[in-house]
């Protein structure tokens, strides 16, 4: 029996509705859920990623703004912008669209984020939380492919799991978010000897490594989950890490590319946006609220 084909659209529709009703509440409390989206230099390669942010935002009462700064900006001036977006009670999420140009380190600025405003998931205080069961503001990816396999009627806690890929904000999160729901969790890199020996043994399967057709049926546990993360081009065509035809003559359900993890992965930033401004609004109550009356 072929696989069922999970539908990440039909799952972040869901989400964005839920998320529109809680920014309306923020917003009728004064605290309009608001993203600024920073690009740098020929915006050719994010161009996509940022409409689909802003069009999602729209859909969910998030207000979303883009700015894109010359190719030249030095290091010093970005961070400078962080810092006052950082200090601006009217911004409650910053996110860093890639590529970079060379002479600005990610990792920079992703530290220069607040972790307040890290709606990414991205700062190392948001990364390293979820090795405590802390999900706030976990990584936007991560947190989308978990959710999608709870969407589906399998029992999380004792649950085998197979992770490709161990990047640190892809698959170790993966792996961290699903030992917190109590599953068993195996990952699997580049200098893994036997992938397929550990892929077959799992009820459910997490790759993301950017290699096409990397995972094939031959790998999957009959009936076993597949939740491809991966993005490729290959013959203009976007495909995912698994051979999709194969895998899904043995999965039980299989996540398509592109129109699976994707949606979802944007519906979780507008998720953590309105998180994040919820956040906020605590913070500034907390610390400024009068006392003496």
């Amino acid at each position: 029996m072929r696989a069922q084909t999970i539908d990440g659209k039909a799952i972040a529709q869901k989400m964005r509705d839920e998320v529109a009703v809680e920014a309306n509440a923020l917003a009728e409390q004064g605290w309009q859920p608001r993203l600024v989206s920073i690009s740098v230099g020929d915006m050719a390669a994010s161009e996509l990623y940022v409409r689909n942010q802003q069009r999602s935002a729209e859909s969910a009462g998030v207000q979303f703004e883009a700015r894109n700064y010359p190719e030249d900006i030095s290091l010093e001036q970005l961070t400078g912008v962080l810092q006052g977006l950082n200090g601006d009670p009217r911004v409650n999420g910053i996110i860093i669209q890639r590529p970079l140009p060379a002479h600005i380190p990610v990792k920079t600025l992703q530290k220069a984020v607040h972790p307040l405003k890290d709606v990414e998931g991205m700062h190392p205080a948001s990364i390293g939380n979820i090795v405590y069961n802390d999900l706030a503001l976990g990584p936007c990816t991560a947190v989308a492919a978990v959710e999608i396999l709870k969407t589906l009627p399998l029992q999380m806690e004792g649950l085998n799991v197979t992770v490709i890929g161990h990047s640190e904000i892809v698959g170790k999160p993966i792996a961290f978010l699903m030992m917190g729901l109590g599953a068993t969790v195996t990952v699997c890199h580049h200098m893994t000897r036997s992938v397929a020996m550990h892929s077959r043994a799992a009820d459910a399967v997490f790759v993301a490594v950017g290699k096409p057709g990397l995972v094939t049926g031959d790998m999957i546990k009959p009936g076993a989950a597949v939740i491809d993360i991966g993005i490729n081009r290959v013959d203009g065509k976007t495909v995912g890490d698994a051979d999709f035809d194969s895998c899904a003559e043995v999965a039980g359900w299989i996540t398509p590319v592109p129109g699976g993890v994707g949606p979802v992965t944007v519906a979780t930033l507008m998720k953590n946006a309105v998180l994040a401004t919820r956040m906020q609004k605590d913070h500034y109550r907390d610390s400024y609220a009068r006392t003496d009356v």
